[in-house]
C-alpha cells in the first residue's frame, strides 16, 4: 500500500486511542479532585502539566480554574491536542481512507464527531461533561471492536493497531502520572500538618485503576488492598492486562513483525520494554517516579520517530543525469577554397549560454521534539512510496 495511506490509517488509530484515553484522563482527574480534601492545594494546573499543555494554555488564558482548563482541553479548536481537535483529525483521516476501512466504521466516526460537536455546543456543566466522557469512551470502544471484527487483518489494519499501541502505551503513562500528585510537595505538606494521608492516597490510586477499567483485573492479580507501588507495577509491567504498558509494547512488537524493514522500529520498542521491565517501582515512588515517567514518554516518542523514518519518510529523488551532447560530424566533403576566396568569412556570433537552472533544494522533514507533548496533528503527506507486505 502507499505510504501516504499507511500514514493516514496509522494516525487514525492514534487519534482513536487518544480521544478515548483523554476522556478517561479528564474523568479520573475530576473525580479524584472532588474526593480529596480541599486543603491539599492541588489544582487544575497539574492536569495541564500531565497533558503537556501548560505553555499553550498560558499563552491564551491567564486564570487556571476548572471550567477554563477543561474547555481548553475538550472543546478549544486552537488547541491541537483537545478532544474536539483530535475528533476532527480522526474524521478527516477516516474520510480520506474510506476505501480501506469498513463503511460502518466511517459512519460511526462521522456520527461520533457530529454528536460531540452538538454536545460541546450546549452546557458544559459537571454532569454534562461526565455524560460526554461516557459517550466518547463507549463509542471509541465500539469502534475498536468493529474494526477488529469487520476489517480484513491486512497491512492497513496492522498500521491502525500499531498507532493504537503506541498511543495507548503513552496515555497509560500519563494516567499513571496522575498518581504522582500523591508525591507532590502540596500533598505531602498536607500530611505533615497531622492528617492521616493513607486513605487519600488510596483514593488517588483507586481512581486511576477505575479510569483504565483495571480495578477488577488488579484485584484478580493482586489480592491485597490498593497500594501505590502495586498499582504502578501492575500498569507498567503486567504482561496480561491490555492497557498495561508492557502488554501494549508486546502487542506492538507482534504487529511490527508483519511488516517489511521493521528491524529498527523493533529495536526502539525493545529498548522501551527493557526500561519498563527494569524499573524498580518501590524506589521510584520514593525518589523519582515523575522523572521516570518523563523518560519513558520520550522513549515512546522515539518509537514514533523510527516508524516515521522507516515507512512515512520522503523518498530520496536521484540526482538528474546531465545529458552530454556530442556534436555530429559532417560527412560531406569539404570544398577547397580558391585563391580568390582568401578573405576570412566572419564567424557567426555565438548565442550567450543560458545560466544553468538552480536545482530546487530538497526539503528535509523536521525532527519532532522529544517532549511530553505528542504530535498534535497529522503531518504533511510525504512523497508516495510502496509498503509491500511480506
Amino acid at each position: 500500500m502507499l505510504s501516504s495511506v499507511a500514514e493516514r490509517v496509522y494516525w487514525l488509530g492514534r487519534y482513536l486511542e487518544r480521544i478515548e484515553n483523554s476522556a478517561r484522563l479528564m474523568d479520573v482527574y475530576s473525580s479524584m479532585l472532588f474526593d480529596l480534601p480541599g486543603t491539599t492545594d492541588i489544582g487544575w494546573g497539574v492536569l495541564l502539566d500531565i497533558t503537556g499543555e501548560r505553555v499553550n494554555y498560558a499563552a491564551k488564558e491567564g486564570r487556571i480554574d476548572e471550567l477554563p482548563v477543561l474547555k481548553f482541553l475538550i472543546t478549544d479548536q486552537s488547541n491541537p491536542s483537545s478532544i474536539f481537535s483530535c475528533m476532527k483529525l480522526l474524521r478527516e483521516n477516516a474520510r480520506t481512507t474510506r476505501e480501506v476501512i469498513p463503511a460502518e466504521a466511517w459512519e460511526q466516526i462521522n456520527d461520533l464527531y457530529l454528536d460531540t460537536k452538538a454536545s460541546i455546543g450546549s452546557s458544559m456543566g459537571r454532569q454534562a461533561r461526565r455524560n460526554l466522557y461516557d459517550t466518547i469512551i463507549s463509542d471509541c470502544q465500539r469502534l475498536g471492536g468493529l474494526l477488529s471484527s469487520c476489517m480484513s487483518h491486512n497491512t492497513a489494519y496492522t498500521f491502525i493497531q500499531i498507532g493504537r499501541g503506541i498511543e495507548r502505551a503513552d496515555m497509560t503513562t500519563r494516567i499513571v502520572d496522575v498518581g504522582s500528585i500523591s508525591l507532590l510537595p502540596a500533598f505531602k505538606k498536607y500530611g505533615q500538618v497531622g492528617h492521616y494521608m493513607e486513605p487519600f492516597e488510596n483514593v488517588v490510586w483507586m481512581n486511576i485503576l477505575r479510569c483504565l477499567s483495571a480495578y477488577q483485573a488488579y484485584r484478580q492479580h493482586i489480592h491485597n488492598r490498593v497500594k501505590g507501588a502495586e498499582v504502578v507495577r501492575f500498569l507498567l509491567q503486567d504482561e496480561e492486562f491490555p492497557r498495561a504498558v508492557n502488554y501494549s509494547l508486546s502487542a506492538l512488537n507482534r504487529y511490527l513483525e508483519q511488516l517489511p524493514n521493521h528491524e529498527e522500529v523493533q529495536r526502539a520498542v525493545l529498548r522501551v520494554k527493557r526500561i519498563t521491565c527494569d524499573a524498580k517501582v518501590y524506589s521510584l515512588l520514593e525518589n523519582g517516579l515523575l522523572d521516570f515517567i518523563d523518560e519513558l514518554q520520550i522513549s515512546i516518542a522515539d518509537i514514533h520517530d523510527e516508524l516515521s523514518k522507516t515507512w512515512f519518510g520522503p523518498v530520496e529523488e536521484p540526482e538528474p543525469i546531465k545529458a552530454v551532447v556530442i556534436p555530429k560530424v559532417s560527412k560531406k566533403p569539404v570544398a577547397k577554397k580558391s585563391p580568390a576566396m582568401k578573405t576570412k568569412a566572419k564567424a557567426p556570433a555565438k548565442a550567450p549560454a543560458k545560466a544553468p537552472a538552480k536545482a530546487k533544494a530538497k526539503s528535509s522533514p523536521k525532527a519532532k521534539a522529544k517532549s511530553k507533548a505528542r504530535p498534535k496533528s497529522t503531518p504533511k503527506m510525504p512523497a508516495k512510496k510502496t509498503v509491500r507486505k511480506k
